[in-house]
């Protein structure tokens, strides 16, 4: 039977230390954590209309569009007419953004592979696994 006490207070506890590590990551890059998690997601997602990158960040519009702007004057992303949706926008990463994401995200991939250096292959794929089954209740 599963432990949810347990589960729940490991869960808390890896989540303390992301987010710890994260805030001291972003800290060193001048930019705050908001913009970085908008680079991040445009860069995993390519270009996306507002509403749809709103919805990936979990806020609304209204804060995206201060976050947009702020992004647009350092010159990071670029705001454009949607090809299809004249009433629509989308925005992407302009080569600097780009860049940002792939240093950000090696930041990522050298932390996952140290914190599973241990990890037996099964250990890893299994993970993976309950990964996304918790990711699809969300």
């Amino acid at each position: 039977m599963l432990n949810i006490e347990t589960l729940n207070h490991l869960l808390t506890e890896f989540y303390d230390k992301m987010s710890s590590w994260e805030l001291s990551v972003v800290k060193e890059t001048g930019y705050s954590l908001a913009q970085v998690h908008t680079i991040e997601v445009l860069g995993n997602h390519g270009q996306l209309k507002m509403k749809e990158l709103a919805e990936k960040l979990g806020i609304t519009t209204g804060t995206l569009t201060v976050q947009i702007e702020k992004l647009v004057s350092a010159n990071l992303v670029e705001r454009l007419a949607h090809p299809n949706d004249r009433r629509a926008i989308v925005v992407s990463l302009t080569d600097e953004g780009q860049e940002i994401h792939k240093c950000h995200n090696q930041l990522h991939i050298d932390l996952v592979k140290d914190l599973t250096s241990n990890f037996e292959p099964e250990d890893g794929e299994r993970l993976i696994e309950i990964l996304k089954k918790m990711n699809r209740e969300f």
